[in-house]
């Protein structure tokens, strides 16, 4: 399933950025208080007071990025009774205004439109941001939404890099908000009843799951750098990402295949399926991580391989592979997408379509389930969270572990071998090359890791 998580934004609110401080001023005791903290945050820390939602409010949500995968969602919050989206956020002046008025014609409040995520962050009005904007946005936005009192709704990947994961699985804990990642299939009950079906020892004994992701995707072209289009707030595009020249060949899917901005097929697609086999396995952080591929299809301005297999090794005596084919669309199984976990007695893959399908050593169709996919039921189950309490589905811990394979996969593709991690919390071990990619620098005047 192709998931385009394409432009929008907003710079993050500097530390010194005095919208905020005086309000801050005055949150700062309550919200120690609220958190159980014993000494209070500073002034630019302290927590909003948006994002406080009773079981009869209605749950306000802004959305940053609307230029193809944030329009989706915001017709699927705005489709949920419980929801309201009263803000869309986005760079691009093309697209925001003709969204909004479609929404309000087609029944829904009409949003409002903004260009800059910092006066979303400042709307007491809004107790949700939902997070659309390219892979550099996702984590800094999530970070600074906490930061503001908001509950955040992040597309995947949940972060850039590795420890831009570790931000913001603490900032979410640090203020108390809820934060989920858009990989629905872990809301889809016919991939609950197939994961079920690997845990509860239909399949025997299961070490093995072999993920893939398959696509014809044509070349970038080669293009030099030139102004951005007049439509286009390019600063704020970048946001946090240090200042690079524009190129047309990046605007508004191809970011995906440059490292300064993206993460490759593998944080693209891959983190679905990777999700998906780290659950049914039953697995944390790796041990190993091997990687291997490249650039085959194409001279052009792509970065990121477009051919890629990525070998993950687990304490418990597990394994996970993964196949990318970003310009070949037959993938294992004949398939574009899939988690296929093979059992001692049994064989079970979770399908593209969102089922799943048991099969004997032998290759012998056993049994089958299917059923709807789409994002409601992955929006229901974040929103009953915001509402009631509890932790979601795809929590920001499960999804910086399931992203973390997808940067660490990346990273031993950039130094050329493998790499060895801890087992508790996947950093890298001995390898300098390799750890000096597990962060990144940010544009001056930004506050990331706080």
């Amino acid at each position: 399933m192709q998931n385009r998580n394409d432009c929008l934004a907003g710079e993050a609110m500097e530390q010194s950025d005095p919208r905020f401080s005086r309000r801050a001023l005055l949150e700062v005791a309550a919200a120690a208080t609220a958190m159980g903290v014993g000494q209070a945050a500073t002034a630019a820390e302290a927590p909003a007071a948006a994002g406080k939602v009773g079981p009869n409010d209605r749950i306000r949500v802004a959305i940053m990025g609307v230029n193809g995968r944030g329009a989706a969602l915001a017709r699927g919050f705005a489709a949920d009774p419980r929801a309201e989206v009263v803000t869309l956020c986005d760079v691009d002046q093309r697209v925001a205004g003709p969204l909004a008025e479609s929404m309000g014609k087609s029944g829904s409040r009409t949003p409002q439109v903004e260009g800059d995520i910092r006066r979303v962050l400042d709307d007491q009005d809004v107790d949700v941001l939902a997070v659309a904007a390219p892979n550099h946005w996702h984590a800094p936005a999530t970070i600074l939404g906490c930061r503001a009192g908001k509950h955040v709704y992040v597309e995947k990947p949940c972060s850039n890099t590795a420890e831009e994961g570790e931000l913001a699985e603490a900032a979410a804990r640090e203020y108390g908000r809820v934060v989920t990642m858009g990989t629905q299939r872990r809301s889809w009950p016919a991939i609950q009843e197939g994961i079920a079906k690997v845990h509860d020892g239909t399949l025997g004994q299961v070490r093995f799951c072999r993920s893939w992701y398959a696509n014809r995707r044509g070349s970038i072209g080669s293009v030099q750098p030139t102004p951005p289009p007049e439509w286009l707030d390019w600063t704020l595009w970048q946001g946090p990402a240090p200042d690079r020249p524009f190129k047309s060949n990046i605007v508004h899917y191809n970011w995906h295949w440059h490292w300064h901005w993206g993460n490759g097929e593998l944080g693209n697609n891959g983190v679905h399926g990777l999700d998906l086999a780290r659950w049914g396995l039953g697995v944390d952080f790796p041990l190993t991580v091997t990687a291997t591929g490249g650039r085959y299809h194409f001279d052009d301005d792509q970065e990121t391989p477009d051919t890629l297999n990525v070998a993950y090794t687990f304490p418990g005596e597990k394994m996970i592979t993964w196949e990318g084919l970003s310009c070949t669309p037959d993938g294992m199984d004949h398939t574009g997408f899939g988690s296929w976990f093979i059992g001692s007695e049994a064989s079970l893959v979770l399908t593209s379509r969102g089922g799943w399908r048991l099969t004997d050593p032998k290759g012998k169709l056993i049994e089958e389930g299917d059923g709807d996919g789409g994002d409601a039921v992955h929006i229901a189950d974040f929103l009953n969270c915001v509402s009631d309490g509890g932790r979601p589905t795809a929590d920001i811990s499960e999804a910086h572990r399931s992203t973390l394979l997808c940067h660490l996969g990346n990273i031993a593709y950039r130094t050329n071998g493998s790499l060895t991690t801890r087992g508790e919390d996947g950093h890298i071990v001995g390898n300098p090359d390799a750890e000096a990619l597990w962060g990144r620098e940010y544009r001056e005047g930004w506050n990331i890791r706080g």
